[in-house]
């Protein structure tokens, strides 16, 4: 439960709506009190066809008769004591301190009804029916501002919920984006999907149930037991014997629904991974006609999933009727204690005071109903474990990312970087993503400012981990890649990315208007540098003719709506529009037409002119942007030089160039 008291916290930030949230609660519990109190005036006076005036004066009689009664008692002890043994002698006094006590009470007794007496003669109705009418009355009106209380109490519980659930998305989210890349691989975004949405859901109902049903009921329940506590507490304590029993009982059931809890949100984020893997590659599921085999993996996953939400309901199905049974064994004590104690007209119970008079059986009523209004809360906290039991796991999964630190993070003395102008160098870089398995080794190269380099190479190189070196993705496990002299990770990370512009093989777009993708990443830029930016990357044309809304089109989840071609210069627009000193082309012309292609280079002709790029690609139409090409093979540069030079001295190139060749000439 701590991380789900780390979550509570952040609602209790909000103290006034928590406040006043208490209060409304508070009042509930007085007014459904208040309410079961009717049984007494009911039982007492409208059911004896008395008058308030007639039951006061008769209660004032009644109460003076047995004070008398008690001190005729206490003198015939006394006069017994004269010739009595010493053990009758001590029975004796026992009695007359027994009948003092009673004297004492019953004089209480008539203070407070000569107390009330005048208040009921000016202002009461001094007839049956209109007193069964005020009562009446006064259990509407009081039911009715209870229900204004309850609904105001749910609102505010409701918005105290919701404000600490939207705290708790808020910097699971900041956190999140300050992870890794590699996190995302390795986690997988349905994992992340389920604890944002499914999870902070089960939060949001362990809060509500906390400052709603967890505050409102027990107080409901605590202002029936001192009511009850008032008519007589000593009974009181005797019909609760058993509760410590049900508080073990509880705990122990506690334990199992947050355990169970905890595995079906694991079940639940591998149904999000299989949802998403399948609709993600639903045109290779279709092509490959796997729709049975998807069907059947969703029905294993699926069916794991009900298994474990099946151990929650068991369990869920324990809570209701403990607390139903616990309700009845507490009332059916009580019946058979109080029962005694009215119909025989005693005050002791196995040698042990109950009560300081004799329980009328309207007082008795009252304590059954006020005893059966403290079990009706009780009942209602039965369904309140489990939700919170399945907040407190959905809280450990949440608080078990939101306290993981980044790998990469900034220096606590960073060094100023300047706009590029120099030099970018890695120096004896050696990678590995899992250790034993280098993906880059002893990589030493130094690109100067202006320079374009291509890198070209087979799959699974280490271009594209090269890559994620200059963006500080990942920093070396040996070796050093400086810019402009300064080591990457002794700058600001912001600073380091600040300085790049990167196009990627796949265009990755926003479910957002043309203008938006095009301006992401520069939110400063003018409406015409977009139009410029945009007419730079041969875009212009296409997004005012072909689109419906031309920049305000939306584009769909990634880019959906748009053709690959016209996404690639949607994209290239926005690294146009960041202009930085520093250009990275991930294979970004490899998924487009050749028209597209050819319009791309075009582009980057111009572009890339005053900035150092970076390349990776196997398109000979590329490779002409070079000054120079670097070939990797096996995570190491094997050669560097120009695009004559290569042919001439290394075999790879050679390969990669003939294999590329012959792909152009046989499509051509």
């Amino acid at each position: 439960m701590r991380n789900f008291g780390r979550v509570i916290r952040l609602s209790l930030r909000y103290r006034f709506t928590f406040a006043l949230s208490v209060i409304t609660a508070l009042c509930v519990a007085l007014l459904w009190g208040a309410n079961i109190s009717a049984i007494y005036p009911f039982v007492e006076i409208a059911f004896q066809g008395d008058s308030l005036q007639k039951w006061v004066d008769v209660r004032i009689e009644k109460t003076q008769r047995e004070a008398a009664e008690q001190e005729a008692l206490i003198e015939e002890f006394r006069r017994q004591l004269a010739g009595a043994s010493p053990e009758e002698q001590n029975r004796l006094e026992a009695r007359i301190g027994l009948a003092e006590s009673r004297i004492a009470a019953e004089q209480q007794a008539e203070q407070t009804f000569r107390w009330l007496k005048p208040y009921i003669n000016r202002y009461l109705p001094d007839r049956v029916f209109p007193t069964l009418v005020l009562i009446m009355g006064a259990l509407i009106l009081g039911t009715l501002v209870k229900s204004l209380f309850v609904i105001a109490n749910s609102i505010l519980v409701g918005k105290l919920a919701h404000l600490g659930t939207f705290e708790l998305r808020r910097a699971f989210y900041r956190r999140t984006l300050r992870m890794d890349p590699a996190t995302f691989t390795d986690q997988g975004t349905s994992d992340l999907m389920s604890r944002f949405t499914h999870d902070t859901e089960n939060v949001n109902g362990g809060l509500n149930v906390l400052f709603g049903k967890l505050v409102r009921e027990p107080l409901k329940g605590a202002a029936c037991l001192i009511g009850a506590a008032f008519i007589s507490w000593r009974l009181l304590v005797l019909s609760l014997v058993i509760v410590p029993l049900a508080a073990l009982a509880i705990r122990w059931l506690a334990k199992m629904l947050k355990r169970a809890n905890r595995r079906a949100m694991e079940g639940m984020a591998q149904l999000y991974s299989t949802l998403e893997e399948t609709f993600r590659a639903i045109k290779v599921v279709k092509a490959f006609t796997m729709e049975r085999e998807e069907r059947r993996r969703f029905h294993v996953d699926s069916k794991k999933y009900y298994k474990k939400s099946m151990r929650i309901t068991r369990y869920d199905s324990l809570s209701h009727p403990m607390t139903e049974v616990l309700g009845m064994l507490v009332i059916s004590l009580a019946m058979m204690a109080g029962a005694y104690l009215a119909l025989e007209g005693k005050t002791h119970l196995l040698g042990i005071r109950m009560s300081p008079r004799p329980m009328s059986l309207g007082a008795l009523l009252l304590f059954y109903g006020l005893l059966a209004g403290a079990a009706d809360p009780a009942r209602k906290l039965s369904d309140v474990f489990s939700r919170l039991q399945r907040a407190a796991a959905a809280s450990d999964r949440i608080y078990a990312l939101l306290d993981r630190e980044p790998t990469l993070r900034d220096p606590d003395a960073p060094v100023r970087l300047p706009r590029h102008s120099r030099d970018l160098v890695f120096d004896g870089v050696n990678f590995s993503y899992r250790p034993g398995n280098p993906v880059l080794e002893d990589i030493n190269l130094r690109i100067g400012f202006g320079e374009t380099l291509a890198i070209v190479g087979p799959n699974g190189c280490g271009k594209s981990t090269l890559v994620n070196l200059i963006l500080r993705f990942a920093d070396p496990e040996s070796g050093e890649v400086r810019l402009d002299g300064v080591p990457l990770p002794a700058a600001r990370i912001r600073d380091v990315r600040a300085q790049i512009g990167l196009v990627t093989q796949e265009p990755l777009l926003f479910d957002d208007t043309v203008y938006a993708n095009i301006r992401y990443g520069s939110p400063q830029a003018t409406r015409e540098e977009v139009l410029q930016a945009a007419q730079r990357a041969q875009a212009h044309r296409f997004i005012e003719a072909d689109l419906p809304e031309g920049y305000d089109t939306v584009v769909g989840m990634m880019g959906g709506r748009l053709s690959g071609g016209q996404r690639q210069r949607i994209t290239l627009a926005r690294a146009i529009l960041r202009d930085p000193p520093i250009l990275l082309l991930d294979e970004a012309t490899s998924q487009v037409d050749l028209e597209s292609e050819r319009l791309i280079q075009n582009v980057l002709e111009q572009f890339i002119r005053n900035r150092t790029t970076v390349i990776i690609t196997h398109r000979l139409a590329v490779l002409a942007l070079a000054d120079r090409i670097a070939v990797m093979e096996g995570g190491r540069i094997l050669d560097v030089g120009s695009h004559e030079e290569l042919l001439a001295r290394c075999a790879l190139y050679g390969r990669l160039y003939e294999i590329q060749f012959e792909d152009l000439r046989q499509s051509a």
